[in-house]
């Protein structure tokens, strides 16, 4: 391996655990911005994912210049190829985030009621998944990255149970249908978050054990 082979390799890894970070914190802060009905919370989440969409362009602009260049082969290739995918989940939970924001900004609108969902408890649980996946990333780790996507099951349920607790709100309160639908969005924007976390931890694994198992049942 060349010495700027090398560079490269350690460029991409700094911007993808940059990228990782930047993402988690605008999750935490769309979900900090409708529990605290903060309105300059959500708007701070939308407005920086300019920045995540400019970062992840030039994280997959150097994979493809690496891959053209230095033709990787075994585990950098794996690298590369999982640095690929990993990025492009990382902008798409930036984009749920802004999801949520953007729900969080409507509900501020609307009059004020009890949520229908404890959605603090699903975000934890949906957040946990992301930062584990990539603390699982940054380790290595196939042993928590397994973790996460057992865990993905539990935070299904739970968004199937807003489903079933708001289709019975709606018949009784048919006043509130448009601030509840807009709370189902939050809870499946918070599903679509767990989901990317299962992907990415899959990829890790993929890395780490050069095993693709997305499909498969998870036993470990």
């Amino acid at each position: 391996m060349t010495k700027h082979f090398e560079r490269e390799l350690e460029w991409l890894k700094k911007e993808l655990l940059e990228l990782s970070t930047l993402v988690e914190e605008n999750v935490l802060k769309s979900i900090q911005s409708l529990k605290d009905r903060n309105e300059a919370l959500a708007r701070e989440v939308i407005d920086n994912d300019d920045v995540v969409d400019h970062s992840e362009v030039a994280l997959e602009e150097q994979c493809l210049k690496i891959l053209a260049l230095h033709q990787p082969v075994a585990g950098d290739l794996r690298f590369i190829v999982a640095a690929l995918k990993i990025n492009n989940e990382l902008e798409r939970v930036a984009d749920l985030a802004v999801n949520i924001a953007e729900r969080s900004l409507v509900i501020m609108r609307q009059k004020a009621i009890d949520a229908p969902f404890d959605f603090t408890h699903m975000a934890q649980k949906s957040r946990s998944m992301l930062t584990r996946s990539i603390d699982s990333l940054i380790k290595m780790d196939t042993g928590l990255a397994h973790e996460v996507c057992h865990a993905d099951d539990e935070v299904d349920e739970l968004n199937r149970k807003v489903y079933q607790r708001v289709y019975q709100l709606i018949k009784e309160q048919p006043d509130n249908v448009e601030i509840l639908i807009n709370y189902v969005s939050v809870s499946r924007h918070l599903e679509r978050i767990a989901d990317y976390a299962t992907n990415i931890a899959e990829d890790v694994i993929y890395l780490v054990e050069g095993k693709i198992i997305r499909h498969q049942p998870d036993d470990s």
